[in-house]
């Protein structure tokens, strides 16, 4: 292949890839500094002071990806300490997902009929009130902005945030592990306040949404 031919060949293949990547712009609305944590993502985690944006550009394809605030974080020079809500083993830039209570973004691109499918899960607890929307009027954003952390029931309370009830009992009722649970008092308090969430994890009918493939979005914490 000639040089010339080669160069063309690569840039329209970078040009493919850029154009087909979704971009998340991640905004921090909070009156409080918001650890931003994406996975999987080359940058992993943020410190995002209020008012201050994270742009992150995602691949097509991509799916099981999550975005999530953490609260009350230290972390040294070399990135490591710990948060106290949503930690991700001690790092600031995320390889795992983080440790409940933490509310989620959650989404995979360009699936099933080129859509994407996106939610907010309160199945790992909640922490901070969260807006997950696209940036083009093609579809609807979602939000949960109740006070959880106010109203939590005491035995989910934990410190910065309200747990989900699998945390506390470790039972199949609240986790389903054997694929076969129902609806709880426990996912019916987050419910009545995020009727677009997920309260518990077989919660799909009413809080799985779409967009075409190729739509960019922004996650607002405290919108």
């Amino acid at each position: 292949m000639a040089s010339s031919t080669l160069s063309t060949f690569l840039l329209l293949i970078l040009l493919f890839h850029f154009t087909d990547a979704a971009t998340f712009d991640i905004r921090n609305n909070c009156p409080y500094t918001v650890w931003a944590a994406a996975v999987p993502s080359s940058g992993g985690g943020q410190r995002l002071n209020p008012g201050q944006t994270w742009s992150l550009n995602v691949p097509s394809g991509t799916s099981q990806a999550r975005i999530w605030p953490r609260t009350g974080c230290n972390f040294d020079r070399s990135g490591r300490g710990r948060c106290q809500t949503g930690d991700c083993n001690g790092l600031l830039r995320c390889q795992a997902y983080g440790t409940p209570p933490n509310t989620l973004a959650e989404f995979a691109l360009n699936q099933y009929n080129n859509l994407d499918f996106f939610d907010i899960s309160l199945v790992d607890g909640f922490n901070v009130p969260m807006e997950f929307s696209p940036n083009s009027g093609r579809c609807r954003g979602i939000r949960c902005t109740a006070d959880i952390n106010g109203q939590c029931p005491n035995q989910l309370r934990a410190p910065g945030g309200c747990n989900n009830p699998c945390t506390v009992y470790k039972s199949n009722n609240y986790c389903c592990n054997s694929g076969s649970c129902s609806a709880t008092g426990f996912s019916r308090f987050f419910k009545t306040r995020c009727p677009d969430a997920y309260s518990y994890p077989k919660d799909d009918q009413t809080s799985t949404f779409t967009c075409p493939g190729g739509t960019n979005y922004r996650v607002v914490f405290c919108p």
